[in-house]
């Protein structure tokens, strides 16, 4: 049997067009013919669900983590958007890591590694 290939995720949202928008904007993410935003060769699939409450109750509990070449750059533009940070970018030995909080509340990481970590992998 072939290992299966995690390629995307469902978010669950009481406002998922709000959520959906936020996404798009704040990482230019194109939309594709079933509404599944690509984040660059994943998928991030944004959907209505009842059983979910407005705001996330357990934030941590996920984190979606996004690589990027300059976070400054990104933080940013983010910034352009009002976004809401837990953590400003910083550096924490390894790579350069920010923490910003999406519109239901979910954690969103963006992550610039040094090439130190790539050269030691």
């Amino acid at each position: 049997m072939d290992r299966p290939v995690l390629n995307s995720m469902l978010l669950g949202s009481t406002d998922p067009d709000r959520l959906k928008a936020w996404y798009r904007d704040g990482f230019h993410a194109e939309t594709n013919n079933y509404g599944t935003l690509d984040l660059g060769g994943f998928g991030l699939i944004v959907e209505h669900r009842d059983d979910v409450d407005a705001k996330a109750p357990e934030p941590g509990r996920f984190i979606i983590n996004f690589a990027v070449e300059d976070i400054e750059q990104t933080a940013a533009h983010l910034r352009t958007l009002d976004v809401n940070w837990l953590v400003e970018p910083e550096d924490r030995g390894p790579g350069y890591f920010a923490t910003l909080i999406d519109p239901d509340g979910n954690y969103v990481q963006i992550i610039q590694m040094k090439p130190e970590y790539y050269a030691n992998l």
